[in-house]
Order: C-alpha cells, then sequence, then structure tokens
C-alpha cells in the first residue's frame, strides 16, 4: 500500500527500459567509483606537484619556467622523473577525465602530452644541457624523463 493508503499498481519495466534507451544514466555505483578513482589519480598529481616545488625551492632553482635555472635538482620526485611538474599536469588532467567520466578531458592530454613534451621539454632540456654541459648529461643518464 501507498502512503494515501491506496493499492499501488505494478509497473511494467517498458518504462525504466524506455528511458534507460532515451538517456542512459550510469549506476550510481559506478559513477562514484569513477568519481573517486579520479579524484584519487587527481589527489596523487596535486601531491606530486606540491613536493616538486618544494623540492626545486629547496635545491635553489626557480621554478617559474621563465627565470633562469641556477642548479639540477636532484632530490624530491627528480630522483625518478626529470619532468615531475609536467607529470603532474598531465595526471591531473587524466584524474579530472576519470572523475567527469568524459572522454573529451582525456582526448585533450594528448596533445597536451604532445606540446608539452615537444614544444617545451625539449627546449628545456637543450637550455639545460648548454648551460650544465655534462653536469645535466650524468642527470639524464641516470634520471628518465618520465617515468
Amino acid at each position: 500500500m501507498s502512503l494515501s493508503g491506496r493499492r499501488s499498481r505494478g509497473h511494467s519495466p517498458c518504462l525504466p527500459l524506455a528511458l534507460n534507451w532515451l538517456m542512459p544514466l550510469p549506476i550510481v555505483a559506478a559513477a562514484m567509483l569513477a568519481g573517486w578513482l579520479g579524484a584519487l589519480v587527481f589527489a596523487f598529481a596535486l601531491a606530486l606537484l606540491v613536493w616538486a616545488i618544494a623540492a626545486m625551492t629547496r635545491g635553489g632553482s626557480n621554478v617559474p619556467t621563465n627565470r633562469p635555472t641556477t642548479t639540477i635538482v636532484h632530490g624530491g620526485p627528480y630522483r625518478f622523473t626529470r619532468n615531475p611538474i609536467y607529470l603532474a599536469m598531465a595526471l591531473g588532467l587524466i584524474g579530472l577525465a576519470i572523475a567527469f567520466n568524459t572522454l573529451w578531458l582525456l582526448l585533450v592530454s594528448v596533445p597536451f602530452g604532445l606540446v608539452i613534451r615537444y614544444g617545451v621539454v625539449a627546449r628545456e632540456e637543450a637550455y639545460l644541457e648548454r648551460k650544465f654541459g655534462d653536469a645535466y648529461r650524468c642527470y639524464r643518464s641516470r634520471v628518465r624523463r618520465w617515468l
């Protein structure tokens, strides 16, 4: 019985199925899982970004890319990747794509990665090699560009 005291009639499953066909809605658990997973990836990216900036600052170099690099930073995440800040940006974009469950953000990460790799990182690597010579080449031989 319903709250009004009248007996509710049984409904056919056709209406929900038709609505699902017209406008599919994700199952809450699956959407929540994607949201939590995306948030986790984004939080990891944010933590990596903060760690990289702190290591760069502690190492005595400038973080803004429009200011000269004063030293090669070896500590923190720079022990594992030469580009933790750019890696954090890419992971953050991927985390948002997962959290918002949108392929569009994931697709945007491809040109973003290409621009960062060939438009930014390649120029930075050439600059660092000119400025620090063998010290940078030695660091580059020990630490991967990304992971």
